[in-house]
């Protein structure tokens, strides 16, 4: 059922999500500088219809794994769930310790361009081995293998679209920054994609 899974990729959806986990965490829960995707349509819906982010993101993110498993097969779905597990217990235990970098609250600037290496990072290395820590990412890896757009490319589609909706209720100067961030990481994402990983295929041809 899972002949072509390896034991390295279980360890590289399980750590770089860790790291990605690292880095919500210690930068963007604290420094006030957002992510595009998932989490900016939950909060969008939480300030308009008063939805709670537990319900919204559960639901897209189970229709964007739905989604992906379709169009990238069961492997897709056994690494997207080391992933999310992994993020999941990761942030949990990064909690219960303080920021490491608090002062980032007041350096925007810096905040977006750390962000967007831990989520570009992350993010990245997960994709390519074939999974998806979040709705996002799966959603992106099946939008690129329908349209063959590179995904650094339709992550920044994506994001813009709800960075655009959130100005509705965030100041400009926030979604400025909050750009940047979604700018780097999904550059950083493309380059993660160039990686050779011995009997992997990139997220645009991972289709089974």
């Amino acid at each position: 059922m899972f002949s072509n899974v390896r034991g390295s990729s279980c360890l590289i959806a399980a750590l770089s999500s860790c790291f990605l986990a690292f880095g919500l965490y210690h930068v963007h829960s604290f420094s006030g500088v957002t992510e595009g995707g998932v989490l900016g349509m939950t909060l969008l819906l939480e300030h308009w219809l008063h939805i709670s982010p537990a319900i919204s993101g559960l639901i897209m993110n189970l229709i964007c794994y739905g989604l992906g498993w379709r169009l990238l097969g069961r492997e897709f779905i056994l690494y997207s769930l080391i992933s999310s597990a992994s993020f999941s217990v990761s942030y949990r235990i990064w909690e219960q310790f303080p920021p490491l970098w608090p002062q980032l609250a007041d350096m925007p600037l810096a905040a977006a361009a750390a962000g967007a290496l831990f989520v570009g990072i992350g993010a990245g290395l997960c994709v390519r081995i074939g999974g998806a820590p979040g709705g996002d990412d799966a959603l992106a890896m099946s939008i690129s293998h329908l349209t063959h757009l590179k995904i650094q490319w339709v992550y920044l589609l994506s994001d813009l679209i709800v960075l655009g909706l959130s100005l509705s209720y965030i100041p400009v100067n926030r979604i400025g920054y909050s750009l940047l961030t979604v700018l780097l990481s999904g550059q950083i994402i493309g380059l993660c994609q160039k990686i050779n990983i011995p009997g992997k295929k990139t997220a645009q041809s991972a289709v089974k």
